[in-house]
């Protein structure tokens, strides 16, 4: 797992790897608030980049994760929730599988 802590700066980085960036849109600018849609992320490009975050941060995201009409900050805090959930797991295995 790549880091407990899921940023924007992240966030901005695997956009571009799995994705690029439009040239009209400033990724280095406040996004947390504008739909993936206006930032100009269409939905393959949000599968993308979702199935970076899953392999890079070994997680499952929701497909309601990546619609293109939720903002940057929504798929943050899904990412950390996803984080904190395993991270809780991990910490706190359950019984049968502590018997295993």
């Amino acid at each position: 797992m790549a880091s407990s802590q899921f940023t924007l700066d992240d966030l901005r980085r695997i956009l571009i790897e799995a994705a690029g960036a439009d040239e009209n849109v400033d990724l280095a600018g406040d996004i947390l608030d504008t739909t993936f849609e206006v930032l100009g992320y269409e939905s393959i490009a949000l599968l993308e980049t979702g199935g970076r975050i899953e392999r890079e941060y070994a997680i499952v995201l929701d497909d309601d994760d990546l619609s293109d009409e939720i903002t940057p900050g929504d798929l943050i805090d899904a990412v950390n929730a996803q984080l904190s959930q395993t991270q809780t797991q991990t910490q706190n295995p359950s019984p049968s599988s502590a018997a295993a």
